[in-house]
């Protein structure tokens, strides 16, 4: 019987693709460790190997299964640098820690290779991203984009390509312009998710699976964390939930991380056209607000996302609204078969910003990266790793930044985002 996630909607095309997934135990009775994860994504299974690596005692649990919630089921695209552009952080928080900011971002990508490379994990690693300009009045500021990375930033690698280049590059008329980034790429995220469980596993941490927790306490300078059959003791834990909300163990991160839906469809294998699609085989974002993100992957099949839902979380029918939106960018792919339709929750920010805060004494939760979370969340589980043993705190410089809560308060919070959200949505379309 094929496996269903009971945390986001379909079976992905990745689960079909990532060949052997292990399954970990429930909990099963108490434990005491230095630290406990709550979370099984990359943030959480990051920090765990890191921490097992170091000769840390540390348990695990996630509520499904590891890669069920976004780690294994998003885009796959590693992006560069934060969500929010450097230039544009400049005005809050000053040139030298935008610059430090983004060259964690760097870090972040060499570190997923240098890890996947160590540890055997075939991520899938494919080169090359196109962020596309959907309205001409944006043109201007994607070229000083380029021009600003490579004279400030030391960041070459960015072109950008007037609209019959684009046109050329992506398959389609449909943009006015892009910017071509040739040091990132795009990978299989779930194959990263299973062998980073694997990593950790292997070092000595425990790791278990359909646990979620019910209760974050604290006791005789200790964290306590209940589950449905056991409590876990520790020095100290990380909340590495993200999107998928922490069932009311602590509100502050609750305040400033909010999901939103994104949902994908994989198509049947494009066969002759594929020559004419993504003809570089790059990972393509666009200028929305509500971005869409497509690539074309494994055996040639188009992997779409992009439909961010704000008032049905899990929608009847994913494949017929993805195929409206490949018809506006490939009007030859209107009937195209969707053989993979599948969603998850992103956790997003009001900045567009990474949240870390210490939430409780001896509580961090980590989150909210807006869309950039495939490199910056690994990354983040190892920054938390570091900062545990006492090596670096670079992690810092993600605490520092200033995160406001959302507007509205616990009742009216969700509501005030879905209308700010349709707004953007519109707007992107005018």
């Amino acid at each position: 019987m094929t496996y269903q996630s009971p945390i986001s909607p379909g079976i992905s095309w990745y689960e079909a693709t990532a060949g052997e997934r292990p399954e970990y135990p429930a909990l099963d009775g108490d434990r005491a460790c230095d630290v406990v994860v709550i979370g099984g994504g990359f943030t959480g299974l990051s920090a765990a190997a890191h921490l097992a690596k170091a000769g840390v005692n540390v348990v695990l649990i996630e509520q499904a299964r590891f890669g069920d919630g976004a780690s294994g089921r998003n885009g796959g695209q590693m992006g560069t640098g934060l969500r929010a552009w450097p230039e544009d952080q400049e005005g809050e928080i000053g040139f030298e820690r935008a610059k430090a900011l983004f060259d964690i971002a760097e870090d972040a990508k060499r570190h997923m290779h240098d890890f996947a490379a160590e540890h055997g994990i075939d991520i899938g690693y494919s080169a090359g991203q196109i962020s596309a300009v959907h309205k001409k009045r944006y043109v201007g500021e994607y070229r000083r984009h380029a021009e600003i990375m490579a004279e400030r930033y030391d960041y070459p690698h960015l072109t950008y390509m007037e609209r019959d280049e684009t046109a050329q590059s992506v398959g389609s008329t449909f943009f006015h312009g892009a910017l071509r980034d040739t040091h990132t790429g795009h990978i299989h995220p779930l194959r990263l998710v299973i062998g980073t469980a694997r990593v950790a596993a292997e070092a000595g941490a425990q790791l278990f699976e359909t646990t979620p927790a019910t209760a974050l306490g604290q006791s005789g300078g200790k964290v306590t964390v209940t589950t449905p059959r056991g409590t876990i003791t520790a020095d100290r834990a990380l909340i590495a939930v993200n999107a998928y909300g922490n069932g009311g163990l602590e509100p502050v991160s609750a305040a400033h991380v909010m999901p939103i839906r994104s949902f994908i469809g994989a198509t049947a294998p494009l066969g002759a056209l594929s020559r004419k699609i993504i003809p570089g085989g790059e990972s393509i974002d666009d200028s929305r607000f509500v971005v869409r993100y497509f690539r074309k992957y494994g055996d040639d099949r188009l992997l779409f996302g992009g439909r961010e839902a704000y008032t049905a979380d899990n929608p009847r029918d994913i494949s017929t609204h993805i195929r409206k939106q490949i018809a506006e960018i490939y009007p030859e792919l209107a009937e195209v078969e969707i053989t993979h339709a599948w969603g998850g929750s992103v956790g997003i920010t009001m900045p567009r910003e990474p949240f870390v805060r210490d939430v409780k004494p001896g509580v961090t939760a980590i989150g909210g990266f807006s869309g950039h979370g495939v490199m910056l969340s690994n990354f983040t589980g190892k920054l938390y790793a570091e900062a545990v043993t006492g090596n670096r705190d670079r992690l810092q410089y993600f605490r520092d930044l200033r995160v406001p809560a959302f507007p509205g308060g616990r009742r009216f919070r969700k509501p005030m985002l879905t209308l700010a959200l349709t707004w953007y949505a519109m707007l992107d379309k005018l």
